[in-house]
């Protein structure tokens, strides 16, 4: 059986990218090294740095989102946005959870969602 346990975001613009994720997660970095910082989020380890072959913005954000899992979608979705995520689609129910999209500041999607309910 696999386990997701980290992933990683490539960028040219590490510092941008890094004070942004600080924010989002309202923490400092887990771990620290030169061009490149990690937060544990959860039960993942999300990680951002400097990557050759990235330039400018992404070319395809929706091919690959990540989700962060909220009981408060809304208050969360207006305090993101309030950090520069751009917006790509407010919140909106869908059956019984609430679910929102926003892009950081190389354009990678990621969504807000209420819990899964078993």
């Amino acid at each position: 059986m696999l386990n997701l346990n980290s992933f990683m975001i490539g960028t040219m613009q590490h510092q941008v990218m890094a004070e942004f994720y600080q924010k989002l997660f309202q923490k400092e970095p887990t771990m620290g090294e030169e061009k490149w910082v990690g937060w544990m989020v959860g039960s993942s380890f999300i990680s951002i740095g400097e990557h050759s072959e990235m330039t400018g913005m992404t070319k395809e954000p929706g091919r690959l989102m990540f989700n962060l899992e909220t009981t408060e979608v809304q208050a969360e979705f207006e305090r993101i946005k309030l950090l520069g995520a751009k917006v790509i689609k407010e919140p909106y129910q869908m059956g019984e959870m609430w679910i929102a999209t926003l892009a950081d500041p190389d354009g990678n999607y990621f969504q807000l969602m209420s819990p899964w309910k078993a």
